[in-house]
């Protein structure tokens, strides 16, 4: 992550991340700590393969607990008061419907940023190519939005936060 580079969330995404690093520097830290144990108990280390595992989850670990300060440290949590609901925008949550195919639902997506994208749970990063074309439409408007899978043109349903 570039240094002072502002991170864009939601209250709900700053508050998981948070209990991500709290989770990682406690109950992970100790879980590899234990590994190392366990590991160093079985003697020479220059061909211990445990060790080399269990060293490389650490490295692992404190590269994430790194990510996570430095995200929390730039973090710019959306005020939802100020959301406007009449176009696509940070924060809402959108209904769209593929134009294009008749069997297609309707699907609802919350606009959130890249640290919180999850399209699987509803979460639709604002920099991914359908999060990207849905910013700034309105309700009814249609939009192209070029994705990895093909071009898919989207209509707006319903605006809400």
């Amino acid at each position: 992550m570039a240094e002072n580079k502002r991170l864009v969330v939601t209250r709900e995404g700053l508050q998981k991340m948070k209990e991500e690093l709290e989770y990682k520097e406690t109950t992970e830290k100790m879980r590899i700590a234990e590994q190392l144990k366990v590991a160093i108990s079985y003697g020479d280390l220059s061909e211990n393969a445990e060790y080399d595992a269990a060293k490389n989850d650490q490295a692992a670990l404190e590269q994430r607990i790194t990510e996570l300060k430095a995200m929390i440290e730039n973090a710019v949590v959306v005020d939802e008061s100020k959301i406007n609901t009449d176009a696509v925008n940070f924060g809402t949550r959108v209904t769209i419907v593929d134009v294009d195919d008749e069997d297609e639902e309707e699907e609802v997506y919350t606009i959130v940023g890249t640290s919180e994208s999850d399209p699987v749970n509803g979460k639709l990063s604002n920099e991914s190519p359908v999060g990207a074309a849905l910013i700034g439409a309105h309700v009814g408007e249609t939009v192209t939005a070029v994705t990895p899978g093909g071009v898919r043109r989207l209509r707006v349903v319903n605006i809400a936060l």
